[in-house]
């Protein structure tokens, strides 16, 4: 069964910093392209991060630029979202997701496969 799961979220101050995992089983993540999104009670989802697969190259949309650092480490079949310097406005659920490639457009959620079941992230003092 193929199937991705986050980790990670939690309650933080603002300012604080936290380290999102998205781990996958049943697949090797190594030519997909990951994505994390996030979901606030009551509004859309966004996209947050990407990163390509053979290439590495990675996307940031505007909000998090400077702050949040997308990473991977195929030995670990896994992908990491550094988030440095939290703000409320952060606060959401967020989601991993994988797909062929990097949607030019951040929050096309269309263009990936599969999902996991989302993490809690919660700043707030």
């Amino acid at each position: 069964q193929l199937q991705l799961v986050e980790s990670g979220g939690g309650l933080v101050q603002p300012g604080g910093s936290l380290r999102l995992s998205c781990s996958a089983s049943g697949f090797t993540l190594d030519y997909y392209a990951i994505a994390w999104f996030r979901q606030a009670p009551g509004k859309e989802r966004k996209g947050v991060s990407c990163i390509s697969g053979p290439d590495v190259s990675t996307y940031y949309a505007d909000s998090v630029k400077g702050r949040f650092t997308i990473s991977r480490d195929n030995a670990e079949n896994t992908v990491y979202l550094q988030m440095n310097s939290l703000k409320p406005e952060d606060t959401a659920v967020y989601y991993c997701a994988a797909g062929p490639l990097c949607s030019p457009y951040m929050d096309y959620v269309q263009e990936y496969d599969y999902w996991g079941q989302g993490t809690q992230v919660t700043v707030s003092s």
